[in-house]
């Protein structure tokens, strides 16, 4: 015997998945860095402040390196990716595109501040462009701590209104 559609159980609306989002989020940051900064712009490598490419040995070295770094965006983009899609499998309605843009920009934006901060600022592994004058890599660093910062903020703000716009309203 078979239910009807009318009575069977509804299940309840899954949570959207934000932490499988701002992975995601981080996944795509690093390739962005590693493509655009680093492949296509040629501005520095993964640590090319440490180990110049400036020789054959090098660029292997930093070749090696960048690869490290795209294999982690890979593992971010696939786990982000596959725990979206296995909550979807147990969501029960619609998630709202403003949580997911919020959560990927918490995401990328995070990984730009660990970066600049860290990567650029406190270990000096890499500046995000290093073909200028060297006296110019402060300011590439800031612009690119301060595109971090708006895109986290950017992310907060987007999580913040998609909740009050979910949130249950009070007769």
């Amino acid at each position: 015997m078979t239910q009807s559609a009318s009575i069977r159980p509804v299940r309840a609306r899954a949570a959207f998945p934000t932490a499988a989002a701002i992975i995601l989020g981080v996944g795509l940051g690093v390739f962005f860095d590693g493509i655009v900064l680093h492949q296509l712009l040629q501005w520095h490598h993964l640590v090319s402040n440490w180990s110049p490419a400036a020789t054959v040995e090098g660029m292997e070295f930093n070749t090696y390196w960048d690869g490290m770094l795209h294999s982690f965006a890979y593992v971010c983009v696939g786990v982000g990716l596959f725990s979206l899609w296995r909550a979807s499998r147990r969501a029960g309605g619609m998630w709202s595109g403003r949580r997911l843009a919020g959560a990927l920009l918490i995401g990328w934006g995070g990984f730009n501040l660990y970066d600049g901060v860290i990567n650029h600022l406190v270990l000096g592994i890499h500046h995000v462009n290093e073909r200028v004058d060297r006296a110019q890599w402060p300011i590439y660093d800031a612009g690119f701590i301060i595109w971090g910062a708006a895109m986290l903020l950017a992310g907060v703000l987007l999580l913040r209104g998609a909740r009050r716009e979910t949130a249950p309203q009070e007769a």
